[in-house]
Order: structure tokens, then sequence, then C-alpha cells
């Protein structure tokens, strides 16, 4: 199982949640759509046996303390991950959304930015934005746990 989190803007309380949601749904792997903000709230994302994708959004001002502390496992976006079979196409804003998703390359595109929740197919392709990490605009912080293998996409309340 894949969690995919996105816009989680140092809120802790969300943040702290973490770690029981990798160990509730067995993930195996994070995928953070960017917008972590602080160097601080990494260690929440990592987990022992646990893989982890990340890419630097708008807010994520100190990119060196982010790369550090996650062992330079966070990067500039668009980035592409090949994983479990999967070829996955990362975003923070949505810039390249249509493309990416028309091209038919990638299996999945994730994204984040608008703080807006997608959950869409576009012929082999699903487009996900899990909403926003720490519920600050919506009131809702949601996060998406994904099955590759059965292709189940679910967009839950942190």
């Amino acid at each position: 199982m894949w969690l995919l989190i996105s816009d989680t803007h140092d809120n802790m309380d969300k943040i702290k949640k973490i770690p029981d949601l990798i160990k509730n749904y067995s993930i195996t792997k994070v995928f953070h759509c960017g917008d972590m903000v602080s160097p601080f709230t990494v260690k929440y994302f990592l987990n022992s046996g646990t893989e982890f994708y990340g890419i630097f959004g708008n807010n994520d001002g100190e990119k060196i303390g982010l790369n550090k502390v996650s062992g330079n496992l966070i990067g500039y976006g668009p980035r592409v991950v090949e994983t479990d079979g999967r070829k996955i196409f990362m975003m923070h804003e949505p810039y390249s959304l249509i493309a990416a998703e028309n091209s038919g390359m990638y299996d999945y595109v994730f994204f984040g930015h608008t703080h807006e929740k997608v959950n869409r197919k576009n012929n082999n392709t699903f487009v996900i934005n899990p909403g926003e990490g720490c519920g600050w605009l919506t009131g809702k912080a949601t996060c998406a746990v994904i099955n590759p293998f059965t292709e189940e996409v679910n967009i839950i309340e942190i």
C-alpha cells in the first residue's frame, strides 16, 4: 500500500498521526507532493521499512534542511518514480498536469498545491491530488491510500 500526501504545512496535530496511518494501512511507500515547510516535520514521514519519495512545494523555504533531514530524498519536481512495476509522475504545482495525464506514459500522476481532492482515471492513468494534509483551508486534512496492485484509491481523512 502507498500513502500519498501533500500540503501538510507544519500542522503538527495532523502530521503526528502519519506514523499510525503507515502502520494501520501497512504502507510500504510514502509520496509527499510538497509544502511540508519545516525540516522538523520530515521524520514523521520516514519509517523503517518504508520508502519515501518527496518533492518541494512553493512554500518549502528551508530546502537544504528538508533535504538534510530526509537524507536527500526530497527534490525538485516534476519527478518520475518507477516502483512496484508502476511509473509515477510527481509534481507540486499542476503546471504539466494535462500533458502528463494525456501522455499515456504514466500509471499515476500525483500533484498537490491546490488543496483540492482529485481522484480520476484518464484511460490508463490515475490522476490524484490527495487534498490538503493540513486541513487549514477546507477544515479537513486528507491523504490518499493507494493499492497499486488492485488499483484502489481511497482519499481518507487524517
